[in-house]
């Protein structure tokens, strides 16, 4: 789903103000990340191979066992 100024989030967000999610622009030598709730707040700055890479770990399933230590650590402190 493209929004203005060529910011676009995933299309699993829905619509309407229940549905915020990330968006993402891309500004030629890094992709731009913002809130979607709260776009005026400023932005994050990825250069574009890094920002491919994480996308690319996302889709795989590298980032499971991540998420899931990351859980595990916070529950025992």
């Amino acid at each position: 789903m493209n929004t203005p100024d060529n910011w676009r989030k995933s299309s699993y967000s829905g619509s309407g103000d229940g549905n915020a999610c990330v968006e993402i622009a891309n500004r030629q030598a890094h992709m731009a990340v913002r809130d979607s709730k709260n776009p005026a707040h400023g932005t994050l700055a990825f250069p574009t191979a890094a920002f491919s890479t994480f996308l690319t770990a996302l889709k795989s399933t590298s980032l499971q066992n991540v998420a899931q230590k990351t859980r595990c650590q916070q529950h025992t402190g």
